[in-house]
């Protein structure tokens, strides 16, 4: 039963049976989590279970979890399953609402309840109860089904859990309706300028989805300079601080040259905290490392640092298109290993901007084939025309060009002159207070990427960098012209315009997928050839199933398995024997105790279009 159809609210919802989750019940106080059949906890509490992936010792869900279910630390064990086109898990809780016919005795009802070794739980009037499976009872979304074909029935579904939207991500920091970047509602607030709605990162669609803004144990490191560790925004967050010019904690603060680290964390992980602006991952911890240097010693240390001390993303607004300080291979090795062996092997995600210069190649940092090169897209999803171009361009995300994003301002900025130069810290002159300023580039684009990576860790934390980048790419939106793609990529916008709500929501699907045994084959198996995952059993020449006939070639042995699983959902049985000095494949659908179990399958298959005979297993030894 791979997938199963059951009655839901006002419809009806087609079920598929998770391949790697399922939910225990266990006996009395036990910790289910210390067992040696446990893997790992995914979820504490759905339906009454604990959610968790099992030690598969090699075998499928089915015949694992019915092992399990009879440990004596179990009390009850049953699959997950996920909706039609939802990435939610859900859980049958073993309970089932029957509404009975008018008409039905209580008599006949209690029979129903016995022919499925149901339990009576609660009687709401003459014909509402709540039944309960018991040990004895088939799956309870069976149960239902069976219930709903007989004519005492009138309604029977199964009561499942899933996770309900929690409309918990209330951001009530003042200035968030300014940060367009966050969620583009067609204007800019208290300028009335138009901007193009829907031309954000999506990111507050992906703390709804989320039902938070991302977790704390996710580390962002900032590397640049000018860090105002007093910022209201950035002051309750900081995370092992390291300053690379004095060595020390103690980052390096008040001159007025450095002062770009402030705007560039302020984008990436602002605190929300009721007042002024929220970073793409608010909750997540900022490592500030202060110092950029070309310096091959400078940048071994301050990738080494982000190592040893737990950064789980590596953001960095800075770099070099000057043909003379091109990356050496010692450089590069460095930010390899960063990339490839940080955060216990699974690597660290580094971001690099790839540099406001208007030029044809990228920043020599972001050239690197381990980082995501990040480019600059608009308020109006156009191309920010400062930001470099070129094949190694990752992904763009929404920064200035046609209206800025607000960011943090240090305390010792002294501001920047915008077009007529009348402005120090406002585009449009309108003031919003002395902690902030207009801000962009590649620079702002750079970590809004990377706090939109910290979302996508805070729901997976087990996906490597590689994974990460993959992610990203393959959910970004395309912007532009279609003819600007080249097989999906673009030299201007990379593989589109970052979408976080689509990354964390393909993040949450493979978190699902991990433990899985066997990937999702995405392509039928044409010819017989290629490689393949099997799993051998022997099996005992008891019972009956049905042959759909004999084959020479291996090949076609893998094409009719394929197709007969696909159409029936059950197991292929295969016998390899000796004809004439050749070696011959039976094919046989069904292992069944009863010749009548095989003669229903017979008719299923008929239907179908697939002609068999029954066949005693007994005969194949």
């Amino acid at each position: 039963m791979s997938q199963i159809k059951v009655k839901s609210g006002k419809g009806e919802l087609l079920l598929r049976k998770s391949k790697s989750l399922v939910g225990l019940k266990s006996e009395g106080e036990r910790d289910l989590s210390s067992t040696d059949f446990v893997r790992s906890d995914v979820y504490k509490n759905l339906g009454g279970f604990k959610v968790v992936t099992l030690d598969s010792k090699g075998k499928n869900i089915d015949d694992r979890l019915d092992e399990v279910r009879v440990k004596d630390e179990v009390e009850v064990g049953t699959h997950v399953y996920y909706a039609q086109g939802s990435a939610k898990p859900i859980v049958p809780t073993g309970e089932i609402y029957i509404i009975f016919q008018d008409g039905v005795s209580v008599e006949e009802q209690e029979m129903a309840l016995e022919e499925y070794n149901l339990k009576l739980v609660e009687r709401r009037d003459t014909n509402r109860i709540i039944a309960s499976v018991t040990k004895n009872s088939p799956n309870p979304l069976k149960v239902a089904n069976f219930l709903q074909s007989t004519s005492l029935v009138k309604l029977a579904e199964p009561d499942i859990d899933t996770f309900v939207e929690e409309y918990a991500v209330a951001i009530n920091d003042d200035l968030f309706s300014h940060q367009w970047h966050l969620r583009n509602s067609g204007i800019v607030a208290d300028v009335n300028w138009p901007i193009k709605r829907g031309a954000d990162a999506k990111v507050f669609d992906a703390w709804n989805r989320l039902g938070n803004t991302g977790s704390s144990d996710v580390v962002i490191a900032v590397i640049d300079n000018g860090f105002d560790a007093s910022h209201p925004d950035l002051k309750s967050k900081i995370h092992k601080p390291f300053d690379l010019w004095n060595q020390s904690s103690k980052l390096d603060q008040g001159d007025s040259r450095f002062t770009h680290g402030t705007p560039c964390a302020s984008v990436a992980i602002a605190a929300s905290n009721g007042s002024g602006i929220v970073g793409a991952a608010p909750r997540a911890k900022f490592m500030p490392v202060s110092g950029t240097s070309f310096s091959l010693r400078a940048t071994e240390q301050m990738f080494e640092y982000c190592i040893k001390n737990g950064a789980d993303v590596i953001s960095c607004s800075w770099g070099s298109t000057d043909p003379a300080f091109d990356l050496n291979p010692m450089k590069q090795e460095v930010i390899a290993n960063a990339a490839r062996k940080g955060r216990n092997g699974k690597g660290c995600v580094i971001v690099y901007a790839v540099g406001n210069e208007d030029l044809d190649f990228v920043n020599f940092y972001a050239a690197h084939p381990d980082v995501i090169a990040v480019a600059a897209s608009t308020s109006k999803d156009t191309h920010a025309n400062y930001s470099n171009r070129g094949r190694e361009v990752t992904i763009c995300a929404p920064s200035n060009g046609d209206w800025p994003i607000l960011a943090a301002r240090a305390w010792w900025d002294e501001g920047v002159s915008w077009e007529t130069g009348a402005y120090r810290y406002y585009r449009d002159g309108k003031d919003r207070g002395a902690l902030y300023k207009h801000f962009g580039g590649t620079s702002s684009s750079t970590p809004l990427v990377a706090g939109i990576c910290a979302l996508i860790l805070s729901v997976n934390p087990n996906l490597t960098a590689k994974e990460v980048k993959d992610i990203l790419t393959k959910t970004a939106d395309k912007i532009g012209s279609p003819s600007e793609y080249v097989n999906g990529h673009s030299k201007k916008y990379g593989y589109g315009r970052v979408n976080a709500d689509k990354a964390v929501a393909e993040a949450m699907r493979r978190k699902e997928l991990v433990n899985v045994p066997q990937p999702e084959v995405e392509e039928k198996i044409a010819s017989g050839r290629g490689l393949f995952r099997f799993d051998v059993r022997k099996q005992s020449a008891i019972g009956f199933g049905v042959q759909i006939g004999a084959f020479a070639e291996y090949g076609n042995v893998l094409i009719q398995v394929e197709r007969l699983q696909d159409l029936f959902d059950t197991d292929i049985i295969v016998s390899i024997n000796e004809l004439n000095g050749k070696t011959v494949y039976k094919v046989v659908v069904g292992a069944f105790s009863s010749r009548s179990q095989a003669q229903s399958l017979q008719r299923r298959m008929k239907t179908a279009g697939v002609n068999g005979f029954i066949r005693n297993l007994k005969d194949l030894k």
